[in-house]
């Protein structure tokens, strides 16, 4: 089944927001999905807790990661989703406003497929969700889902 979701994980809902004008500015027509800790992203991917509804093979194209949330942190999320047979494959792109060594070296060896700071600038974080999208969407080829 070709995966045609993003999911976001993301406990700021004005970062949230501007991720989604972002992506729907370059008209990435991609369903959204957004969870705000990371708990509830675990949940969905598992599809458990208020996700059970969800098609638990119906995986996103990829994840939009933030690192701290309320909950469970975002390398805690990352851990679990990469140590995971059936979800390790799914890229998880660390979209975070911390650039501390301690946070890339952390993200990098539990299994992160990018890093990405978010700038602060508003016209700037629109290129960098534009070519995000468009990179992880059009230009990579996903790996089969098995």
């Amino acid at each position: 089944m070709k995966a045609n979701k993003i999911l976001l994980v993301e406990d700021n809902p004005d970062d949230a927001e501007l991720t989604l004008l972002a992506l729907r500015s370059k008209n990435i027509a991609n369903e959204v999905d957004i969870t705000t800790d990371g708990e509830a992203a675990l949940d969905y991917l598992f599809a458990r807790g208020k996700y059970s509804h969800r098609d638990k093979n119906e995986l996103p194209v990829f994840i939009l990661l933030d690192l701290k949330m309320p909950k469970m942190d975002g390398h805690e999320v990352l851990k679990e989703i990469k140590s995971d047979e059936k979800l390790k494959k799914i890229p998880v792109i660390i979209f975070t406003s911390s650039l501390e060594d301690k946070d890339l070296d952390r993200s990098y060896s539990n299994g992160a497929n990018s890093y990405i700071q978010k700038p602060v600038n508003g016209d700037q974080f629109d290129e960098v969700v534009e070519n995000l999208g468009l990179y992880w969407l059009i230009i990579n080829e996903p790996p089969p889902f098995n």
